[in-house]
């Protein structure tokens, strides 16, 4: 049961890519940086709120009462279709809405095609060296999100393994980390200023070098959370900013094609970073894992120069 609820769940993260996408719509090149940060403030505003009630519900579950953060989330769930259907107005027109759908069943298999994500060849009309710039960017974003992903997934056995945090401690944590994300994200990486987004992404990865070390070999709290402000602050800035450089590229007739593919990418490198550092966690134990995650990130960093 928790296996189909998992594909279910999976199935229907599309909701991210769409509002990516609806942001590109109501947004120009000058204030959508601005428009994804926001996005992003909007997630770190349920990245701190959801993980304390989620301890909450864990709490009562442990009682005799495991349906009750089942039927909270269904309730949120219902809820957010409901305020969907009322206030969301069609950003895009209907003569491209027609187009799109048409092309999306023509080219199916190119949109969930690795080789084709990679090589972002569904979107057309790229200059040959536009096209290999934003072939570079989604490389980096793939391999950051592959490191960060897997590391991210293992922080909960870190925090149980090294520290003996429970459901609650835990959840204090994620609250913490989301509390942090919104206040970067919605106080100065929505005002960064259009041109310097890579600049903005360069000092996010060099942040997360230090944070997974920082982490991996904590023995106090201090340390711990000294890794999570670095891991927080240096996340909040890099999938706004790198999403922001992506949409840059293209027409516009093609921006949900290409920020489609752009998190079809995401998606694959989360589907595979926690199952590889899971197995080094395990491996090697959670020092030499996160510094080898943590010094691995050079790499992105590295190829973000070129981009």
């Amino acid at each position: 049961m928790f296996v189909l609820a998992r594909i279910i769940g999976g199935a229907t993260k599309g909701n991210v890519s769409l509002a990516y996408s609806v942001m590109t719509d109501i947004s120009d090149e000058k204030s959508r940086a601005k428009g994804m940060a926001l996005i992003g403030v909007a997630f770190s505003i349920g990245f701190t709120i959801g993980p304390a009630v989620g301890a909450m519900f864990s709490r009562w579950g442990s009682t005799g009462w495991f349906a009750a953060s089942a039927l909270y989330a269904l309730t949120l769930a219902f809820c957010n279709i409901i305020y969907f259907y009322i206030f969301f107005k069609e950003t895009l027109p209907e003569t491209k809405r027609r187009a799109s759908v048409a092309s999306g069943l023509s080219q199916a298999w190119e949109l969930i095609n690795p080789r084709s994500l990679f090589s972002f060849s569904p979107v057309k009309g790229l200059e040959k060296e536009e096209r290999a710039k934003l072939i570079q960017l989604g490389r980096v974003y793939f391999i950051y999100l592959f490191l960060y992903s897997g590391l991210e997934f293992t922080l909960t056995f870190v925090t149980h393994h090294k520290h003996s945090y429970d459901s609650m401690a835990q959840g204090r944590m994620f609250s913490f980390l989301g509390l942090v994300m919104a206040l970067m994200q919605g106080g100065y990486v929505r005002r960064v200023k259009n041109g310097s987004e890579k600049a903005m992404a360069n000092k996010g990865l060099m942040m997360m070098i230090p944070a997974f070390i920082l982490i991996g070999a904590s023995e106090t709290n201090w340390g711990l959370y000294t890794g999570l402000t670095f891991y927080a602050l240096g996340s909040s800035m890099m999938v706004p900013c790198l999403t922001t450089l992506a949409s840059c590229h293209g027409s516009e007739s093609h921006k949900g094609t290409l920020l489609g593919i752009w998190r079809s990418l995401g998606a694959l490198a989360r589907a595979i970073g926690p199952i590889v550092t899971s197995i080094g966690f395990w491996s090697m134990g959670a020092e030499m894992c996160y510094i080898i995650g943590g010094l691995s990130m050079l790499a992105p960093l590295i190829m973000l120069q070129s981009c």
